[in-house]
């Protein structure tokens, strides 16, 4: 049976990795995950096959080769690996959840910080139990910080994904009604995300907080805080000059302003903008420094992006959509001093029991906003709204319908979660 501890040599003189036996870069280490539906241990020799150095199993009755390495639990010794490769160079990092914006703030934080230090971060959203440790699998000597988005959608998880990246620091973006089929309730959430500040708390760490959120100032007792928000009282103040698509920001320290431009649609950024100036200046990055990242950064995957078209200008948020995300996407895209305006909105996964009586309350708050168009998209919104506004099962229904019937002229936005794959629908605007 192969140990972590003699694995860990290996994997140093072979520091690639992969999970896919479809991608088995030469001398690579392929670890032999499960899923649902597919078992890797039965892809080993064809990962070796294809350019691997050694396979990790845990079946032994698919060990035909020397170069498989027998283990008990294949994902158990991939995050192993991880934690003592992690703690073996001793690298600074920072743990980032929340339940909006981890990916749009990781992002800030990385640009941030590569001005000044050699940045490792996580790729996309691969933050959980498998992303995760692969993240901390691409460290080397020669990085100087990291930066782990951790994501989770039941208790524990955060808790677990800690102990894998043992960060020094810790950033909360906020906590909102969101996996509540895993988490149960907001209280459920707020204790989940929580997590990273028990771990912190218990190892001595230092986290970066929103001053003025009272979900996460109520679990950051006994924390020592790095302060950002618009008080005078944060390390790091803020407040919004423009959002027209785009937000524009002026942030304050030690009575010495400075403004910045974005590329991101939403007022609601202000705070992923504010935590990366925190983030910056706490590690003595000069003020120019941090402004110039920030302003440089360009949304990716569908989030808070803006996009002219041949016909219509688009705000597309269609990676993620929970209550709390949909409502700050339908306040800011209202408050834009622009006509006319239209919102594609796709129904907000994983929200249990409620999730009727949330995407309702989406529907009765639409007429607020004057909205000169409104389309829906997906089961849950069909179910409470057909009556009120022309709906949609999927997003072939709704294609078709925009290609029957196009826009013209019209400032839209695009929001729901990512497996409604609203995406499908940009070019038909």
């Amino acid at each position: 049976m192969t140990s972590v501890s003699d694995l860990y040599p290996l994997y140093l003189q072979h520091p690639t990795v992969t999970t896919d036996s479809r991608t088995c870069p030469a001398g690579s280490i392929f670890f032999a995950l499960k899923g649902d539906s597919f078992d890797g241990n039965q892809f080993a020799e064809k990962a070796l096959q294809a350019g691997c150095t050694f396979a990790v199993i845990d079946d032994p009755n698919v060990k035909t080769d020397s170069r498989m390495l027998l283990t008990d639990n294949v994902l158990l010794t991939l995050q192993q690996l991880a934690r003592l490769h992690r703690e073996t160079l001793g690298i600074p990092l920072i743990g980032i959840t929340g339940t909006n914006g981890k990916t749009t703030t990781k992002e800030l934080l990385a640009a941030v910080l590569s001005v000044k230090y050699k940045v490792l971060s996580t790729q996309g959203n691969l933050n959980n139990h498998i992303g995760v440790p692969l993240t901390l699998l691409r460290l080397t000597r020669r990085h100087e910080m990291g930066v782990v988005e951790m994501g989770a959608n039941h208790p524990g998880e955060i808790w677990d994904l800690a102990q894998i990246v043992r960060p020094d620091y810790g950033l909360i973006t906020n906590v909102g009604c969101a996996h509540l089929e895993g988490f149960g309730s907001l209280e459920g959430v707020i204790r989940a995300k929580g997590e990273l500040y028990d771990f912190l708390r218990e190892t001595h760490g230092k986290i970066f907080i929103h001053r003025e959120n009272p979900h996460l100032q109520a679990i950051a007792r006994g924390l020592e805080q790095i302060t950002y928000g618009t008080g005078d009282d944060a390390y790091v103040t803020g407040k919004v000059t423009d959002c027209h698509p785009f937000l524009c920001f002026r942030w304050t320290q030690q009575g010495v302003s400075h403004a910045v431009d974005t590329h991101l649609a939403g007022d609601y950024n202000l705070w992923n903008a504010l935590a990366a100036v925190a983030v910056g200046r706490y590690f003595d990055i000069p003020p120019e420094s941090i402004n110039a990242a920030i302003a440089a950064c360009e949304p990716a995957n569908h989030r808070s992006q803006w996009k002219k078209t041949a016909r219509n200008e688009l705000i597309i948020d269609a990676y993620n959509a929970n209550p709390s995300s949909m409502e700050a996407a339908l306040r800011n895209f209202a408050a834009l001093p622009v006509r006319p305006k239209a919102v594609i909105l796709g129904d907000m996964h994983e929200l249990g029991a409620n999730s009727p009586a949330f995407h309702e309350a989406v529907v009765e708050q639409l007429p607020t906003f004057d909205f000169e168009q409104v389309l829906l998209c997906g089961e849950q919104f069909t179910a409470v709204a057909a009556s009120r506004y022309p709906c949609f099962p999927d997003t072939e229904a709704l294609t078709g319908y925009l290609t029957r019937n196009p826009w013209q002229g019209y400032h839209i936005l695009i929001k729901g979660s990512h497996a409604v794959h609203l995406e499908k629908v940009i070019d038909r605007l």
